[in-house]
């Protein structure tokens, strides 16, 4: 049996959708307008950055430093959000190259070698556009040999296997002209090429008669080879590190105080033999050399606290010439901070 009662009618939901479908629309296209107008989400935060410091191999001071400036720098406040590692390399020749290379955004280098580099002198294939951001720890470097060598003298290397630093490296950019003051040629006795880790093992098992290590004081290196074995510190001339203190602008004196390292009774009078710096490529953004040397210089504290040579970080030292233009990002800074002298930056 079929009803006869009217069939009710629904009412039709295509209006509502419609309406909401204009509404989105509407929204949608507000939200462009305003992107267009240069107008941004407050919720949207900036494009993390991921930066890199190029330092050196394990055992040297560059490493641990390099470690030091990278986590400061990740962990400031205001720091551009940006994320910072120390990258390990062979050392400044590779930093150089790889800062030109747009393969580093920042590195250490030794001032010595990078004098040269800048100058495409000693070797160098051209003059790299490299420039400081920053004069860091005094590279205070020395020869040591175990007492039972029998070495006493930078003259009586003469014959012997010596540790000169790790291939390509560049330490050979201060070592000729330190041997060379004293008498002494790369031809005189065996280079040996090792890392400072490596030339405190070869020490101990007899494979090198004494070794060239060093870098902000204390280096961790001697640290290990006076803890395993009773080492002498071969002095320099008075006369021979005068004259080269006089010759070269990135030698400089430098005391070890007493008791530094185990076995050390006496002051050393040492040699800077070309302090640590940080550099960038002159290409390097302007803008982001600023932040990172404002990062550091006003988070120095927090360097020192992860090792001693962020105490080189100070008003006087930081904005210190070693022979390199300063970059246009560091010297904003250092003007705004009021410590730029009038001769920083003047190679």
């Amino acid at each position: 049996m079929t009803s006869s009662a009217p069939i009710a009618m629904r009412p039709s939901r295509f209006p509502a959708l419609i309406v909401c479908l204009i509404s989105i629309f509407l929204l949608a296209a507000c939200g462009q307008q305003g992107a267009s107008n240069g107008e941004t989400s407050k919720t949207e935060k900036p494009q993390r950055r991921f930066l890199s410091i190029g330092t050196a191999p394990p055992g040297g001071a560059f490493f641990v430093v390099g470690g030091a400036i990278a986590q400061t720098a990740s962990e400031a406040e205001g720091n551009a959000n940006w994320e910072v590692s120390a990258e390990s390399t062979k050392g400044t020749m590779e930093n150089i190259r790889r800062l030109d290379k747009g393969e580093l955004d920042l590195a250490l280098a030794n001032a010595a070698i990078t004098y040269f580099a800048v100058r495409g002198e000693g070797g160098w294939d051209k003059a790299y556009d490299i420039q400081s951001v920053m004069t860091l720890a005094p590279n205070i470097a020395l020869f040591i040999t175990p007492q039972a060598s029998g070495v006493k003298s930078i003259a009586d290397l003469k014959g012997k296997r010596v540790v000169v630093g790790p291939a390509g490296a560049g330490f050979e950019y201060f070592i000729r002209p330190i041997l060379a003051a004293h008498g002494v040629q790369y031809e005189d006795f065996t280079p040996v090429n090792a890392t400072q880790t490596a030339a405190v093992d070869l020490l101990s098992d007899g494979s090198a008669d004494a070794a060239f290590l060093g870098g902000a004081v204390p280096t961790a290196s001697i640290s290990q080879a006076c803890a395993s074995m009773d080492i002498h510190f071969i002095p320099f001339e008075a006369e021979a590190r005068e004259k080269l203190i006089n010759d070269y602008p990135f030698f400089s004196p430098a005391a070890i105080p007493a008791a530094t390292y185990k076995g050390q009774e006496a002051v050393f009078e040492g040699l800077n033999v070309g302090s640590m710096i940080l550099i960038a490529s002159a290409k390097a953004d302007a803008d982001l050399v600023y932040q990172f040397t404002k990062s550091i210089y006003e988070n120095r504290e927090e360097v020192v606290k992860r090792h001693p040579a962020g105490k080189a970080i100070n008003p006087k030292n930081a904005p210190r010439t070693t022979g390199l233009t300063f970059h246009p990002g560091a010297v904003r800074f250092y003007k705004e901070a009021g410590v730029w002298p009038e001769d920083a930056g003047t190679p």
